[in-house]
């Protein structure tokens, strides 16, 4: 019986270990993460934390980048600067597509930027039965090898809710994607109704 004690005390302490280790890991990765953020966009807060002039042509490589545009749109709007933000970046869609991939970029999650990333289409419920309306948007995404999820090809992602009357950088509360759930796997109406009763109705 002491020897069931002590195997069971050794197994224990094994998960216990590798919990912490984990967390530990994760919290370095995610440092190193969010300076190589900050990094991306240094030049950017440099002008407008020292009153330099900007222009739109300032702006419009930040805006391009995905990695990027979710936060400088960000920085703008700390600064009451968001007429320099393009139009064309200045979208619902836009601005979900760069906090996907932001999303996706951090190492609990696929721990890459995709190499491709399309929108496919909005899906729409009637969350309260009461004619309001959350929508999802939902993209598909694909990374090159050697990242171990290319073999998967097409994967799904989902951004929201958003309602009638958000603006193109309101949060979402709910950005999600099961590496599993592969376009000829799971269609995009059935991975956004996943995402709304099982992410957004649990916050």
């Amino acid at each position: 019986m002491k020897i069931v004690f002590i195997l069971v005390g050794i197994v224990v302490l094994a998960i216990v270990a590798f919990a912490v280790y984990r967390l530990a890991t994760v919290k370095r990765q995610n440092n190193k993460l969010n300076a190589e953020r900050f990094e991306r966009v240094k030049e950017l807060y440099d002008k407008l934390e020292s009153g330099q002039e900007l222009t739109e042509n300032d702006v419009i490589p930040f805006a391009k980048n995905i990695l990027t545009r979710q936060t400088a749109f960000q920085l703008l709007a700390d600064h009451d600067k968001t007429n320099l933000f393009p139009n064309e970046y200045n979208t619902l869609i836009k601005g979900a597509e760069s906090n996907l991939a932001n999303w996706l970029e951090f190492p609990t999650e696929l721990d890459a930027c995709p190499d491709e990333i399309e929108h496919i289409k909005r899906v729409t419920f009637d969350f309260d039965g009461q004619n309001n309306f959350v929508h999802y948007e939902v993209f598909k995404y694909r990374v090159n090898e050697p990242h171990w999820a290319a073999k998967d090809g097409w994967i799904l992602g989902v951004v929201g809710p958003y309602f009638d009357d958000s603006k193109p950088y309101d949060f979402p509360q709910a950005t999600f994607s099961r590496i599993s759930s592969t376009l000829d796997k799971v269609t995009p109406d059935e991975e956004a109704k996943w995402v709304h009763d099982n992410i957004a109705n649990r916050q």
